[in-house]
């Protein structure tokens, strides 16, 4: 909070130089006081602006705080006292400015305090207490009533409720969470209630790191290498040297001071600042996090995509995507085998139980023996039939013939990368599951919009088979993938492909992928809430596991550095005109500081057009 601290005194300064000005263009100063009186405003108002200058040069960094230092300077020492307070009051405009949007910062980061309750249910051997919210300790089991703000991050033990997780995602639909579902933080329970085990409290929770987060990206005035410092740095030289040249030629100071109070860039100096922290608002509003205004900026620029396979593109879940049988009369089969598979913990047992079970027919029944051959399959008798449940191997090792017909079709299957398995009753074969890891919702309408803004390459890096990324590839519309890989072998792929013609960025789901996120230029992981590692060794953070908000975020960059460029063409324009008016004999120091001081609010006027995607969120 630089400038907030000091928002009282630049008042003050600010309403004492507008009564100087005002008092002048009046001609009611005394003359006895006229000249003294407004020197001394003029120093005063240039106290900070040099305290600044020497922090920076102190520092070793490249400024345009450094050139409306320098602007003052010379306008003092020639005793242009009118020149030095109409740049002061820009300057101190452009402070409070900054201290208005650090406030509104300072809001949104007191919003999300307020989602910390001041107390809590804890569950104990004498019953349910309250204790406060410091108290809560890893392990210990809380509850949560309708209308509650979930304060810890844990898993749920028992109950059911839908969760609003708004505060953190973004995403106004709440979401259902049973036993086994993780929970995070700042959740309102709209329906239902819960019993939390306890996994992360204070400081460690999903809440407090956004907060943290959003925090250190809002609120501290981005130090970054961003286009208004990379234009600092050779805007000064180029001054530099062309002052030198002018005073080489002309020995009139009061023509050099006209210049550099008409190129005075600290409107830039403002506007640049008031533009990214908008946009990093917005986007944190929105369930984005992105940790700074270099990635931001970065995003623009991306041409190449890495992305994960399991927990990106698809929701490392199995899924049944159909069964295939030549039995007319298969559900109560179908039936006996879900609930076979539902004894298993077994990720396809789980897709059959469910797909079977879910689709084909209600109730529960035991089967009169269960069985189960770790990696091949398992064995239940129902109605007093055996009923086989696994690999094609499993089968034909106990006497179950599948034709020939049938294998064809397996090996067509598994071509397309889908995994294969077999059910049999009665010693007949009765058909087989096709399952595969299920697909986000909107990937390939995500993809196509990617490509709309100018990403050339979607590359799928995965460790699994060439065939199931064959498949993902022709489902999803990315351009390329690379399999088999090694966790080593896929940072070799980003490494290789960084240049400094464009960005490079890697998606993935935060969990695995910390060294990919952290080489790539923009790291970005998907669905971060619960994850440290992806709030660690992400650059951006999308706190709901939604593929298309990348290419949303994407739009956010470009609408932002589209505003930053339109602000310095504005600022270019304006200055050439002001230099064509100072060569012309029409601005002396004075009009030139006046004119600077006008043409200024352009480009932060141009800049605030960032609030309305607040208001009608036009990206």
């Amino acid at each position: 909070m630089k400038y907030i601290k000091w928002w009282v005194a630049d008042t003050v300064l600010m309403v004492f130089l507008l009564v100087v000005l005002l008092l002048e263009g009046l001609n009611s100063l005394h003359v006895d006081i006229h000249n003294p009186l407004i020197a001394i405003v003029a120093v005063i108002g240039t106290i900070p602006v040099a305290w600044s200058a020497i922090k920076v040069v102190y520092s070793r960094k490249i400024s345009i705080d450094l050139l409306a230092a320098i602007a003052l300077i010379f306008s003092l020492i020639e005793k242009q006292w009118l020149s030095a307070i109409f740049i002061n009051l820009m300057l101190t405009s452009a402070r409070l400015l900054l201290a208005y949007n650090e406030a509104r910062a300072r809001k949104n980061l007191e919003s999300l305090l307020k989602l910390k309750p001041l107390n809590i249910k804890v569950k104990t051997e004498v019953g349910i207490i309250e204790v406060k919210y410091q108290e809560v300790k890893v392990g210990d089991v809380v509850m949560i009533d309708l209308g509650e703000r979930i304060p810890v991050d844990g898993t749920v033990i028992s109950g059911s409720a839908s969760i609003d997780e708004s505060s953190l995602t973004g995403e106004s639909i709440p979401v259902n969470k049973t036993a086994g579902d993780m929970v995070a933080s700042s959740g309102l329970v709209v329906s239902g209630n819960l019993m939390i085990r306890t996994e992360k409290v204070a400081g460690d929770t999903t809440l407090e790191k956004i907060i943290k987060m959003v925090e250190q990206a809002q609120i501290d005035k981005p130090d970054i290498h961003t286009v208004a410092e990379k234009f600092a740095t050779w805007y000064l030289a180029i001054i530099f040297v062309l002052t030198v040249i002018l005073y080489f030629f002309t020995q009139d100071m009061t023509l050099i001071l006209a210049v550099l109070l008409v190129i005075c860039a600290d409107d830039i100096a403002v506007a640049m600042p008031l533009t990214f922290l908008t946009a990093i608002s917005f986007s944190a509003k929105k369930g984005i996090i992105i940790k700074g205004a270099s990635f931001l900026e970065a995003l623009r620029d991306i041409k190449v995509i890495f992305v994960d396979k399991t927990g990106t593109l698809t929701k490392g879940k199995l899924k049944v995507e159909g069964f295939i049988s030549e039995l007319p009369e298969q559900d109560a089969i179908l039936k006996y085998a879900g609930i076979c598979a539902e004894l298993s913990d077994h990720p396809m047992s789980k897709a059959i139980a469910l797909y079977s079970i879910g689709t084909k027919g209600q109730g529960v029944e035991i089967p009169e023996t269960f069985s189960e051959v770790s990696g091949n399959g398992m064995r239940a008798i129902f109605a007093g039939q055996e009923l086989l449940l696994g690999r094609q191997s499993f089968l034909e090792n106990n006497n179950i013939k599948i034709s020939p017909k049938v294998l064809a079709e397996i090996t067509a299957e598994e071509e397309k990368g889908f995994n294969v398995t077999f059910l049999s009753y009665g010693q007949n074969y009765v058909g087989y599951f096709i399952i595969a890891d299920e697909i986000k919702e909107n990937i390939k309408s995500s993809m196509e919009e990617l490509k709309k803004l100018g990403v050339e390459k979607i590359i799928m890096l995965t460790g699994d088979n060439e065939r199931v990324a064959r498949r993902i590839k022709e489902v999803t519309g990315i351009t390329d993938f690379y399999a088999n890989l090694s966790p080593g072998q896929k940072l070799e792929h980003i490494k290789n492909s960084l240049n400094k013609k464009y960005k490079v960025a890697m998606i993935g789901d935060g969990i695995n992928d910390a060294a990919a996120l952290s080489l790539s230029d923009v790291g970005i992981a998907m669905g971060g809430i619960g994850y440290d590692v992806a709030i660690e060794s992400a650059d951006v953070v999308l706190m709901k596991d939604d593929f298309s908000r990348v290419p949303q975020m994407i739009k956010i960059s470009k609408y932002v550095m589209n505003i930053a460029e339109q602000d310095f063409w504005i600022w270019g324009s304006t200055n050439l005109i002001g230099l064509t008016l100072v060569f012309m004999g029409i601005l002396a120091p004075t009009g030139a500081s006046a004119y600077n001081f006008l043409t200024d609010f352009l480009p932060l006027f141009n800049s605030t057009r960032i609030f309305q995607v607040y208001l009608k969120e036009k990206v």
